[in-house]
């Protein structure tokens, strides 16, 4: 945690030199370590949760990974505006190094109280052991490379393209559309488990986790077919991402369950940390084809891509454990 937290502050800290010397090389760098420093904070907070609800108290589990989960999108989104408002005010380097500032407070504070054995392994893992010996971590782990490469393939490139040159809106408007969409999604996911069987006392499996991939994987298809048919690119695309939204978030939040539930006691952030470089891998998949197959065929075949990624990632999980009973906490 405190790792991840010093490195976004270096990371910050390196956009405060000369505008001269703010090469695409030097932001890629700083914007890698970025990346790097999100995932350890975010890998350690859901292993601390781990650490602190109760053995065996899944209901509660489930809860506070949905909250977290959800709460952590809901702030990205919000951070968006936040963002365009730091630049509009301050100017792009008194705007980092305001974040700058704000983010070394916090470590200061979580070097000050977080308990330094809290999730500590209790023998030094091997290299080796990165990679989880774990069927049902490594089918959990392909089933969401693929969720998410199959929210990427039409999220991150075609779909702002589309609405920059379809839908003639400028930056702000994508912007904001597109963060009111993160603050959406983060909302819904901590609602997931009122959705997905809690409130009944069951922890999902793999029939929620299969049925709830394929009600997404008709979506994309269902919006490529809405706009080949000639229907309103409005209410095609902006109806089907608002559902594609509520749909993808609680299929989100039902991994970040799982994968905690089914991490090991001791050393869970190996466990949670092997989960997450297969989601990078699927956003980097995901990423890569957005813009090659948008370039080449439009958003119609991304969207038809997405809809193939998730019936493969439907197909996945139906490998997972059956669904167990557990207490509602």
């Amino acid at each position: 945690m405190n790792i991840g937290l010093a490195l976004q502050i270096i990371a910050l800290s390196m956009l405060l030199v000369p505008a001269d010397y703010l090469t695409v090389i030097w932001v890629m760098v700083a914007q890698a370590l970025s990346g790097i420093a999100k995932d350890l904070n975010k890998m350690s907070a859901k292993s601390a949760v781990k650490q602190l609800v109760p053995a065996n108290a899944e209901g509660k589990l489930y809860k506070w990974v949905a909250v977290l989960t959800g709460s952590k999108n809901a702030l990205k989104g919000l951070g968006f505006f936040l963002g365009g408002a730091l630049l509009s005010v301050l100017g792009f380097s008194s705007a980092v190094m305001a974040m700058a500032i704000a983010l070394s407070a916090v470590w200061v504070a979580s070097l000050v109280t977080l308990k330094a054995d809290l999730g500590k392994a209790k023998s030094k893992p091997k290299f080796s052991e990165v990679f989880s010996k774990s069927s049902e971590i490594n089918i959990l782990s392909a089933a969401r490379m693929a969720l998410f490469g199959a929210r990427d393939v039409w999220f991150v490139v075609a779909l702002p393209v589309y609405l920059a040159s379809e839908f003639q809106w400028d930056h702000w408007w994508v912007g904001g559309f597109l963060a009111l969409w993160v603050i959406g999604y983060g909302i819904v996911q901590t609602q997931a488990p009122k959705l997905t069987g809690k409130a009944e006392g069951v922890v999902p499996g793999r029939l929620v986790v299969s049925g709830w991939a394929a009600v997404l994987a008709a979506i994309p298809i269902s919006i490529a077919m809405s706009l080949a048919w000639g229907y309103s690119p409005y209410f095609s695309v902006l109806g089907g991402l608002l559902l594609f939204g509520v749909i993808f978030a609680i299929n989100s939040s039902l991994h970040s369950y799982l994968i905690v539930s089914y991490a090991r006691e001791d050393g869970v952030s190996m466990d949670v940390g092997f989960y997450y470089m297969a989601n990078a891998m699927g956003r980097l998949l995901g990423t890569v084809l957005s813009g090659s197959i948008y370039q080449l065929y439009g958003l119609e075949a991304c969207l038809l891509a997405s809809s193939i990624m998730l019936a493969v990632a439907s197909v996945i999980s139906l490998k997972l454990p059956n669904t167990r009973n557990a207490a509602v906490q």
